[in-house]
């Protein structure tokens, strides 16, 4: 007899979400190996799904806002991002699962299909933007320290938010140029299997949009201070975002790259504020 009904269904309702997701997502991906993977993993989810269902007797849905959701994540942060995600809180579910299981009679090759789903997935990533990703941290890394070292000098420098935004725009496009063309000759120079185009194009992509975000509190606000404190909070806003998006990918601690990276750009910034008072004091020049 069943003495965990709604775990069993939660079980149930998890795996006909789940096909729905992998099914939306083998239309979505153009690679026709990643297609007919992901095509039988969503097949092997429907019929844990039927396992279930002989097991409650009864007939469940998916969960339409999860397969909404997940099929949106893997548009806009690839289909890599979207699984990894999707099954990042599968481990700490096996062991309540294995014990339904176990009551239920059901055949545990559910739990090896789950696992065998992990590693085919692992093994079936190709995406172009994670085959580029060392570039977009080279872009977004740069920018983050040394914009944001440089937008804290010049704060106190120029103390005039016009002033502010205008420098710090010549000084960060002038850098994403150099840093796409820097990327393009290093990638050249090596022997990978990354086109040194698209590495440069990665790399000034990133390094542009995160100065565009940080110049933009300066634009908008009228006290300097507040510019400075506004732009500081994006800046740690886009490590946390973009540290958590490798954490999910590479299976990395969040924690210690979020740390180490917002550590260097606010300790650059921290330096280079005093930088600016030391210089306005003795230099005497006022704006």
């Amino acid at each position: 007899m069943n003495r965990n009904p709604k775990q069993a269904l939660n079980f149930q309702h998890n795996e006909i979400t789940e096909y729905q997701i992998y099914t939306h997502l083998a239309k979505l991906t153009k690679d026709e190996k990643n297609r007919r993977i992901l095509q039988r993993i969503g097949e092997d989810e429907l019929r844990h799904y039927n396992d279930w269902k002989a097991f409650t007797g009864k007939e469940i849905g998916p969960r339409r806002w999860s397969v909404f959701k997940y099929v949106w994540i893997a548009r806009l942060l690839g289909l890599t991002f979207a699984i990894k995600l999707m099954e990042k809180g599968e481990e700490a579910a096996q062991e309540n699962y294995k014990a339904v299981l176990d009551e239920s009679g059901l055949p545990t090759s559910i739990i090896q299909d789950e696992n065998d789903h992990e590693r085919e997935l692992i093994a079936m990533i190709d995406e172009e933007r994670l085959r580029y990703v060392g570039s977009i941290v080279l872009g977004l890394n740069d920018a983050l320290v040394e914009l944001t070292g440089a937008l804290a000098g010049l704060t106190f420098a120029l103390q005039n938010t016009q002033l502010i935004a205008l420098t710090g725009s010549i000084t960060g496009l002038a850098a994403a140029l150099s840093m796409g063309v820097s990327e393009y000759l290093s990638t050249k120079a090596e022997e990978t299997d990354q086109h040194p185009v698209k590495a440069s194009i990665y790399t000034g992509t990133a390094y542009v949009l995160t100065v565009v975000l940080l110049i933009i509190p300066y634009l908008i606000f009228s006290s300097y201070y507040v510019c400075l404190a506004v732009t500081l909070s994006i800046a740690l806003l886009i490590i946390a975002a973009f540290n958590y998006y490798i954490s999910v990918v590479n299976e990395v601690s969040f924690r210690k790259r979020f740390m180490e990276m917002a550590g260097l750009s606010l300790g650059v910034s921290a330096i280079s504020f005093l930088i600016g008072v030391v210089l306005r004091m003795f230099a005497g020049i006022e704006i």
